[in-house]
């Protein structure tokens, strides 16, 4: 487990997509901060991109971009950790390359600020949500994955702008309960990673949660999306734990 000396910070859910430029901007201003406040480590925790196709569409121009943002920050000091989301899993070590990032699994541990702490995206907690777990072990698969990326890029643009309709259709009939993180799951994952706070995104919901533990208490952050007019960081240091507004 990587214990972090300095002051890590934590984001999430930035969607990032060329017909928000907007959203660019705030991240390029937000790695700007990062790197001058001496921030040690910057963890994102999924869904940095809206969709991401394959490591072969770096040379697209918003991506070529923001891989440039990226190593323009660690140049600058923090190390950049990267942990897939359900949007973006297709990245790969090509890209972490480039951009000068670190690859994680889809679960970490970390010691931030004297607690054992747990990451993750946070769709993998969303129990409930039983049509979307069928899915995620779907496209999560090798081979499903290998044969995407065996498609030429306009056919695979165009398949995951069918399963972003697709999904926008599905979330409509869902309640707000079952998309949101089942708490047996929750306790489960602190309790088999031996952590005492979850830190994670996916679910739009930003907030503070008390977790009662066999073991004891622990807590749980959920992290805000970027793209809905909100737009936060977690930042834990020797001072504690706080939000760092970044909505715009």
């Amino acid at each position: 487990m990587l214990s972090i000396g300095g002051t890590a910070r934590f984001v999430s859910d930035l969607h990032l997509r060329a017909e928000r430029p907007d959203l660019t901007e705030r991240f390029a201003a937000f790695l700007a901060d990062t790197a001058a406040a001496n921030v040690e480590i910057l963890y994102i925790l999924g869904d940095l991109f809206e969709y991401w196709i394959g490591d072969d569409d770096l040379t697209d121009s918003f991506n070529a971009e923001v891989c440039n943002l990226l190593r323009g920050a660690v140049d600058m000091g923090p190390r950049i950790c990267f942990i897939a989301g359900n949007r973006d899993f297709l990245i790969g070590e090509t890209f972490a390359a480039a951009a000068g990032i670190e690859l994680l699994p889809e679960t970490a541990t970390v010691g931030a600020g004297g607690k054992a702490t747990l990451l993750m995206h946070g769709d993998t907690v969303c129990t409930d949500d039983l049509p979307y777990q069928e899915f995620r072990r779907m496209v999560r698969s090798k081979k499903w994955q290998a044969d995407f990326l065996a498609r030429p890029l306009p056919e695979r643009r165009a398949e995951v702008e069918n399963l972003r309709r697709r999904s926008a259709e599905a979330m409509q009939g869902k309640t707000a309960a079952i998309m949101d993180a089942n708490t047996d799951a929750i306790q489960a994952a602190l309790t088999a990673h031996g952590c005492t706070r979850l830190i994670h995104g996916h679910t739009h919901r930003p907030g503070r949660e008390d977790i009662r533990l066999d073991s004891g208490s622990a807590e749980r952050w959920v992290l805000s999306d970027w793209d809905t007019g909100r737009g936060d960081a977690l930042e834990i240091s020797a001072a504690g734990v706080r939000r760092v507004d970044w909505s715009g």
